[in-house]
């Protein structure tokens, strides 16, 4: 009986230490082990999808275990960025947000906001320019805006839909200048290139895409790209000056972030914070960027953070100015 006890004990001693040996590994367990998806809030073939496609292709040499990317479209959205957001959080989904998540719970889209990620780092700004027709007799922003305050109602811009961060550029440029938003009516469009197409025509007398979208034209000598709105001047525009060089205190582009859900493990950001800081200098990814056009602006995770809060406040204000707020 004795023996028996003792056997007894010494399995069940050795059932509790091996119970141990595995919580403590699993506890140690290297992150990544397994692939990591990246979700896409917008469709195939967009600069989203272009730019989350080559993150996974080159974050995987700098987390080695496969980065498979899928798009989750829909909502105008939210459908994607809910996905991210409701994704397990152990490091392995992962997602890109976008300027929209600064707009769509101001016009009653969702209750998403920055709050439900968990930041890894920006990595591209594409700062909205102001764009004319090449026989425009305007030959800066302020010409321009002048000419919009003294003849409200008259002048019409385009580029996006009504509401659109290209539409908030236009309102918010308007804004920071001490005119009124509603002085220039916005006919909506279902993307810049349509929107640039009536620029030409003269159907409309300003269009607020990006310099990028409207570069070809601009080359072609069929537009004039006044401004950009932007802290610097674009690496890829060096002779557009920015608006804050003309006088006028705004600056507003569509931007691109890498996050995760909220929650993530401290193991998981470590690895994750540091491998797409080098991500954003690999030189395939920097050669990809400037080929496309695509400007990187790269903040860290607290950076983003901020980025986010003022990127809400603006939109938000913005928003309210054109009666969209909800």
């Amino acid at each position: 009986m004795k023996f028996k006890s003792v056997a007894k004990t010494l399995g069940v001693a050795a059932a509790a230490v091996g119970m141990v040996a595995v919580s403590y590994g699993t506890a140690l367990a290297k992150y990544p082990e397994r692939p990591i998806q990246i979700i896409i809030p917008w469709g195939a073939g967009g600069g989203t999808d272009a730019t989350g496609r080559m993150i996974g292709t080159i974050l995987k040499k700098y987390v080695g275990v496969p980065v498979n990317v899928v798009n989750r479209t829909g909502g105008q959205g939210v459908v994607g960025h809910s996905a991210i957001a409701n994704a397990k959080a152990d490091g392995y989904t992962l997602g890109v947000a976008t300027v929209e998540i600064a707009m769509m719970h101001w016009v009653g889209l969702t209750k998403l906001t920055s709050d439900a990620y968990t930041p890894i780092g920006l990595y591209n700004v594409d700062p909205a320019g102001v764009q004319v027709n090449a026989d425009s007799p305007w030959n800066s922003a302020q010409d321009m805006i002048d000419a919009m305050k003294a003849n409200p109602g008259k002048y019409k811009g385009s580029g996006t839909s009504q509401g659109g961060i290209w539409h908030l550029a236009l309102a918010g440029m308007l804004q920071a200048a001490g005119v009124d938003s509603a002085a220039a009516p916005w006919v909506p469009s279902k993307g810049a290139a349509p929107g640039l197409k009536e620029l030409v025509a003269d159907g409309v007398a300003v269009v607020t895409c990006s310099p990028t979208e409207a570069g070809p034209l601009a080359n072609a000598g069929k537009v004039k790209i006044l401004a950009a709105m932007s802290d610097e001047r674009m690496g890829a525009f060096p002779d557009v000056p920015t608006l804050k060089e003309q006088g006028i205190d705004w600056a507003l582009g569509a931007w691109r972030s890498f996050v995760g859900p909220k929650g993530m493990p401290q193991e998981a950001i470590d690895v994750l914070v540091p491998a797409f800081a080098k991500v954003v200098k690999d030189p395939d990814f920097v050669k990809f960027m400037n080929k496309r056009g695509f400007q990187i602006v790269y903040r860290d995770p607290a950076g983003l953070k901020k980025w986010y809060k003022q990127a809400d406040k603006d939109m938000g204000g913005v928003l309210k100015a054109v009666g969209l707020v909800k």
